[in-house]
């Protein structure tokens, strides 16, 4: 690394520039998966769109691998890497509501929790994720899966416009009038296009939701599976919700003959009245006999945050991950068998539901192309013991094996650890071929290459 373009770095840097041996370095690389321990050369935390295009100019004169750092929350970790750069946003965190556009434009160093504070007193939300420490960068652009995407579509699908450095260093606007191909890719292709310094959402009107848990006994799983399947599809649009394999962990907020017992469960999140609420869930919350049902009217930050504690910072993470059109008998018996074997209190298996207003956009419309899917799975091993890193891993795996027979092919790439290129390929479908054209053009070094990564055609 030559010194004297370190030092010329430096001048242009408004922010922190940190190497290895800085007493900022150790803090600096840590991301949300502790399994993740990488070490990179540089550290550049930028605070304004000036920073970004000067490290990314560093890095590319430089030759240097560069990683792109929003949240820190990428399961596979790629927002970080071994000797290289690492090109940090987590200082950009301004978001701007324009309630009469109904309009929010955020940095790409925020988190959900930064939109759900700026949004919310306007009774707005923005469509998002489930945790609301997730970057804003990283969930939107592999598509953005969350609590509205049945009524309100995918994140993707409220964004307006971004702005954007690309790998020659230059600034440019994304949206559908200005570069719309960039755009198009942006919906859902990653971080394979340039760093997004800025993005313009449209927001929606969420305010007080109907929401919380259902929880059954794991002997009655087979009931609530096959019953869920049907009444999630036909239900309102507001009525958003996600099925889950669990163990109860010993909280407060859980009574305490439940704790530590394996159970299966809804997470519900309707944007209704209360009253509302209760009556277009009842028929799924009266199949069975429920250990749990703890449902009522909740801020939608409260919803969006609910499972921050239990999932902080500096767990033990392996992912796996799937789309899913049906549910068969066959693939419940799986789920169900895998489910019995839950590896820890962290440990679990989602299925978000993807259906509604997700479907009203083409498979070619934006990047995301797993339109026609009903489900998004993913499968996490979660411990905080290092101790127990490769027993929460071989669980994942296993799942992740007995299930993917019956899947839709390809996965949600936020949810995907580094699988391989075929992985990657099969994830994006038929918009690959259109994504590595769109890359070529804006990238054709592959440059932005930390990344679930699509390669210039």
């Amino acid at each position: 690394m030559p010194e004297v373009n370190l030092d010329q770095l430096r001048t242009r840097i408004r922010g922190e520039v940190i190497q290895p041996g800085d007493s900022a370095y150790d803090s600096a690389r840590k991301v949300y998966n502790a399994m993740i321990d990488k070490r990179p050369a540089l550290i550049v935390r930028c605070v304004d769109v000036a920073d970004v295009m000067a490290a990314v100019e560093y890095g590319r004169e430089n030759k240097m691998l560069t990683a792109i750092r929003g949240g820190g929350h990428n399961g596979a970790g790629l927002g970080i890497c071994d000797d290289g750069l690492v090109i940090d946003l987590s200082r950009m965190r301004s978001v701007r509501v324009d309630p009469a556009a109904r309009t929010a434009q955020v940095e790409g160093g925020c988190v959900w929790g930064d939109v759900d504070h700026a949004t919310h007193p306007f009774g707005m939300a923005v469509p998002c994720g489930f945790i609301s420490t997730t970057g804003v960068a990283g969930l939107t652009l592999g598509g953005g899966i969350g609590y509205l995407s049945r009524q309100y579509g995918l994140t993707v699908d409220n964004l307006l416009s971004a702005d954007v450095v690309l790998a020659d260093g230059s600034l440019v606007v994304a949206n559908e009038k200005q570069n719309a191909d960039l755009f198009w890719a942006l919906r859902g292709g990653g971080g394979n296009f340039g760093v997004v310094t800025s993005f313009l959402f449209r927001m929606q009107p969420v305010k007080t939701v109907y929401a919380g848990p259902t929880f059954w006994p794991l002997e009655q799983a087979a009931e609530v599976m096959k019953a869920y399947r049907e009444f999630i599809l036909k239900a309102p649009e507001n009525v958003n919700s996600f099925f889950a394999f669990l163990t109860i962990p010993p909280v407060p907020m859980f009574p305490a003959n439940l704790h530590l017992k394996k159970v299966c469960g809804i997470m519900w999140c309707c944007n209704t009245s209360a009253d509302e609420g209760a009556a277009a869930t009842k028929p799924m919350r009266s199949v069975g006999k429920p250990a749990l049902d703890h449902v009522g009217a909740l801020p939608f930050p409260a919803v969006q945050s609910i499972f921050d504690p239990l999932y902080p910072p500096g767990l033990q993470w392996y992912w796996r991950a799937d789309f899913v059109k049906e549910l068969s008998d066959e693939a419940i018996a799986r789920h169900i068998e895998q489910a019995s074997k839950l590896p820890s209190v962290h440990s679990t298996m989602h299925l978000y539901s993807i259906d509604g207003a997700a479907h009203r956009v083409g498979q070619a419309d934006t990047a995301f192309s797993y339109r026609d899917a009903n489900w998004a799975e993913v499968i996490v091993g979660v411990d905080p013991d290092p101790a127990n890193k490769d027993k929460i891993t071989q669980w994942c795996k296993d799942y992740f094996d007995a299930l993917h027979p019956y899947s839709a092919g390809g996965a949600y790439v936020n949810f995907m650890m580094e699988e391989g290129q075929e992985r990657v390929q099969t994830s994006f479908r038929d918009n690959y071929k259109r994504l590595a054209t769109i890359k070529k053009k804006y990238d054709p070094d592959n440059f932005f290459r930390v990344n679930q990564n699509i390669k210039p055609a």
